[in-house]
């Protein structure tokens, strides 16, 4: 059985943040929250990273909630690309 194409390609990360900075032209800077238990001690551990993700229209704001997916590297920092805007700021 031959494979299609879009079954050998892997599927891209997705992660979903806020908008820290959109400072820069056509790029957004995006903290990822994650939590998860410790494997011992049982304690909810919370860590955060920043993603540089881009921006095409220059259509998201601080304090936006987004959704962006992975891609291809776009500059020295950028390896994420905006795909929606889950809900903006007040």
């Amino acid at each position: 059985m031959a494979e299609t194409p879009q079954e050998s390609v892997a599927r891209r990360k997705t992660r979903q943040g806020i908008v820290t900075s959109d400072a820069r032209d056509r790029t957004i800077t995006v903290r990822v929250d994650t939590s998860h238990r410790h494997p011992r001690y049982g304690k909810i551990v919370r860590a955060s990273s920043n993603l540089h993700a881009h921006d095409e229209s220059n259509e998201a704001g601080v304090g936006d909630v987004v959704r962006v997916v992975e891609c291809r590297p776009l500059s020295k920092q950028k390896r994420w690309r905006l795909v929606e805007i889950v809900e903006k700021a007040r």
